[in-house]
């Protein structure tokens, strides 16, 4: 019985620059003898199991896109050959090797690499592989991992935009946006402008931060990191432990023109707005509160996992008091605090002050001519409603 048989001969260098590793085809005629019925017996059965066995240890042959692994067997000054046995010879060349020349600088004959394949069987019989494709499918599996496994990278912002922070990792870039940025590097900017934003940002540029990935994108080649580390699951958990009502002591984190930011526990921080901070009037938050400072607030409201705070809660409502003090037509002295658009506020006590509305006067001009910041003026009270914290004046000439 004769069978055609392909065998791929793999030369080793013998001397140097020595390549020639075409597969090489030959004919083998087999002489099969019909095994004598007298000495053994082999049935059906365990024809087909031992066939199911071999098999079973046969490798499949690579497919395109595939990752395999496989020793360095030669290395020219533009190819690198590959033994990937049984199947055939691995090849690395042409625009694949100048990606990776470098990779092979100090690589030697036995080396074990895992490349990509990138064509089955080229004009020449080899698997033609690719080092470059290899890794970044290595990178990407490793970033899963990572994604899987909540592992903390400490990485150096590289640059920054409105939107957020640039970071590159193992060669990919990725983004963190200003969303997923812990409390104290969050750009505080009261009106959302995007220019004071990216100011903000930029001086987080050659920074390291702790951060994780939360999303991996290899059709797209981006990553998108997180320095809370905390997913929503968790965080909707942290947060169902407290309740409206709970007073807490908290540390500040950091203080903006709108309010102060508490750090409840780690990973959870809960917003003072400035209209909570006292019943008097607060201008600049900044001005009143330290980074690291320790105080006491009060939950007032929790919403789609935002906790609002209250310092002034925690203490009694002026306006209760004021009840039993004041009434319509009493004259009271008050020292202008502010002017608002609607005119000038004057303080007539700590945490009770009244509006004299601008149309008291022929224009706002005139208003401020008449009161000036700091100074006491008599007024007369024309409006007092203590339970809704209202009290408006009108100006003693």
């Amino acid at each position: 019985m004769r069978f055609n048989a392909e065998i791929f001969l793999i030369m080793t260098k013998e001397q140097p620059g020595q390549t020639d590793l075409k597969p090489i085809k030959k004919d083998l005629e087999l002489t099969i003898t019909k095994p004598d019925p007298t000495l053994t017996q082999t049935t059906d059965d365990e024809e087909n199991k031992l066939m199911s066995e071999i098999l079973s240890k046969t490798k499949a042959t690579p497919t395109l896109g595939a990752m395999v692994e496989g020793t360095i067997i030669a290395i020219d000054k533009a190819a690198v050959f590959i033994d990937l046995s049984p199947f055939s010879t691995g090849l690395i060349f042409g625009r694949e090797y100048n990606t990776v020349r470098d990779v092979f600088k100090n690589a030697n004959i036995g080396d074990v690499i895992i490349a990509k394949v990138v064509e089955i069987e080229n004009e020449d019989g080899y698997i033609e592989l690719s080092l470059k494709e290899a890794r970044q499918a290595l990178v990407w599996s490793e970033a899963g991992a990572a994604l899987n496994n909540k592992t903390i990278l400490e990485l150096p912002v590289k640059e920054a935009n409105k939107g957020g922070l640039i970071i590159e990792w193992q060669g990919i870039q990725g983004f963190l946006p200003a969303s997923q940025l812990k409390a104290e590097h969050y750009p505080r900017v009261t009106d959302g402008n995007k220019d004071k934003i990216l100011d903000e940002l930029r001086k987080l540029i050659g920074q390291s931060l702790p951060v994780a990935i939360i999303g991996a994108l290899p059709k797209e080649g981006k990553l998108i990191f997180s320095e809370k580390n905390i997913g929503q699951k968790e965080k909707t958990k942290m947060v169902g432990k407290y309740a409206v009502g709970d007073e807490l002591e908290g540390e500040v984190t950091s203080a903006v023109d709108f309010g102060v930011f508490i750090k409840i526990e780690d990973e959870l921080e809960g917003l003072v707005h400035i209209s909570e901070i006292s019943w008097s009037l607060v201008k600049d938050p900044r001005a009143l509160f330290k980074t690291g400072e320790k105080i006491k607030v009060k939950i007032i409201e929790i919403e789609n996992g935002k906790i609002s705070l209250s310092i002034k809660a925690l203490t009694d409502n002026p306006w209760k008091t004021a009840a039993k003090k004041y009434k319509k037509g009493d004259e009271v002295e008050g020292v202008i605090i502010k002017f608002n658009k609607h005119g000038a506020l004057a303080s007539v006590e700590e945490g009770i002050a009244g509006l004299i509305h601008v149309s008291e006067f022929e224009n706002e001009e005139k208003l401020r001519e008449a009161l000036e910041l700091g100074k006491n003026y008599k007024f007369k009270i024309n409006i007092f409603e203590p339970n809704a914290q209202k009290m408006i004046l009108a100006f003693v000439s």
